[in-house]
């Protein structure tokens, strides 16, 4: 079997999708699987560091005064318009300069199978056609809006764009017809599935967006012994962007109580735009001393702060995947988060407590209710937190997902040989 995985990014350091074909790459090869990786030139440090034996196998588009041109516009877009404007047009150039890499790797090296893995969103098109061989695109993850009772958090203008993009995005598909002439096109969940592009002429299998690395997220002590010694942290943590939609300026006004009554502190690991406001926020709040603003951890920095957390707290109103979910149930953490998007997909009331997202109001009172619920039901937490573990352990481990996605793509050389 000959792999190429073709991705925008692949990188720890980008978070959110990035991961995703940096860990197809990493996997496939520690099986020893004939694997190439097609890139933009902005991760080369990284992954020449992360793989000095496989550097011949990656290959990099180079970075253009283009791109940095559509870089800075979308800088003064609001991000969902960023999206579907400067980013958009941003992926489709990097993928020409892709297409002519992947088409010469096919020939070259006879590759079976080549797998765009991202973007998740299932509206972009894609140019991985008439590359010479079968292609796999996904798991794709989206058909998401912001709830309801939350849809003023996106303005009018964004609305507008965002309905244009969609109305656009069949013809772009038509016009480049990636996705529609694909072997197989992978979808996270029916939402996903109904958001395809119409005419999608290729095999759809359900497969799970995210996975866990489980030698990086692996708890110092096994849950079942942290129930037994009665180890009980009493700390709350959010991981993410502090940007608008991961609501965090509702977690801090549903922590101030929590703090009154608890002796519970929150900490705060990410960064962006919103984090000097958020700081105020707390600042106003009276919560200097019970909140911590850690800013952008790595992976293993990451998992280590989470193994001595009382529980995750995820208030993110769009979110179609949610990896920090899975990450923390791998570490034997509760989760309490939106019943909106990915994280609804993982939990239940066994290893979390989710919130309906119904209003501002409603959201604060229940991330306050589930965050004083767990700060004083130590064992509650280690119950929860047991089982979300082995969840992850059965369904979301990273090597069973390349046990399956090496099914699949036998599965793709099957269906070009028909």
């Amino acid at each position: 079997m000959r792999v190429l995985i073709v991705a925008e990014h692949a990188s720890s350091k980008f978070g959110g999708e990035a991961f995703l074909p940096l860990n197809y790459f990493r996997l496939l090869r520690s099986r020893k699987i004939e694997t190439w990786l097609v890139v933009h030139v902005r991760t080369q440090t990284e992954l020449q560091a992360l793989f000095p034996e496989d550097c011949d196998r990656i290959h990099f588009v180079p970075d253009t005064w283009i791109h940095r041109f559509l870089w800075i516009g979308g800088q003064l877009l609001p991000k969902r318009v960023a999206q579907v404007t400067t980013e958009l047009i941003s992926h489709l150039y990097t993928q020409i300069m892709q297409r002519r890499i992947v088409r010469q790797l096919v020939r070259q090296y006879k590759i079976d199978v080549v797998h765009e893995p991202i973007p998740v969103s299932p509206k972009f098109p894609s140019l991985m056609f008439g590359v010479g061989t079968s292609v796999v695109i996904g798991p794709m993850n989206g058909g998401i809006e912001y709830p309801p009772g939350f849809r003023s958090y996106q303005s009018k203008f964004v609305d507008i764009m965002l309905s244009l993009g969609r109305q656009l995005s069949d013809l772009c598909n038509y016009l480049l017809p990636g996705k529609l002439k694909a072997q197989i096109l992978l979808v996270a969940n029916e939402r996903t599935r109904k958001a395809l592009p119409y005419g999608v002429g290729g095999t759809i299998i359900e497969l799970v967006e995210n996975g866990v690395d489980l030698s990086v997220w692996q708890p110092s002590v096994p849950p079942e012994s942290r129930i037994q010694n009665q180890v009980v942290p009493n700390n709350f943590i959010f991981i993410g962007r502090l940007v608008e939609c991961k609501a965090v300026d509702l977690l801090l006004e549903a922590f101030q109580p929590v703090a009154a009554q608890t002796d519970a502190y929150l900490e705060i690991i990410g960064d962006g735009p919103l984090r000097q406001q958020l700081e105020h926020q707390a600042v106003g709040l009276g919560l200097t001393s019970r909140v911590k603003f850690t800013g952008w951890l790595s992976q293993k920095q990451c998992a280590a702060r989470l193994d001595d957390a009382a529980a995750l707290v995820l208030p993110s109103l769009l979110e179609c995947g949610g990896a920090v979910v899975l990450e923390a149930m791998a570490m034997g953490v509760p989760v309490i988060a939106t019943k909106w998007g990915g994280p609804a997909d993982y939990l239940d009331e066994t290893c979390g407590i989710l919130i309906e997202p119904t209003s501002r109001e409603v959201l604060v009172n229940g991330l306050k209710n589930a965050m004083l619920k767990l700060a004083t039901s130590p064992e509650l937490r280690l119950q929860m937190g047991s089982v979300g573990h082995k969840r992850v352990l059965q369904h979301f481990d990273w090597e069973r997902k390349i046990d399956r996605i090496l099914e699949i793509y036998e599965q793709t050389c099957s269906l070009s040989k028909n």
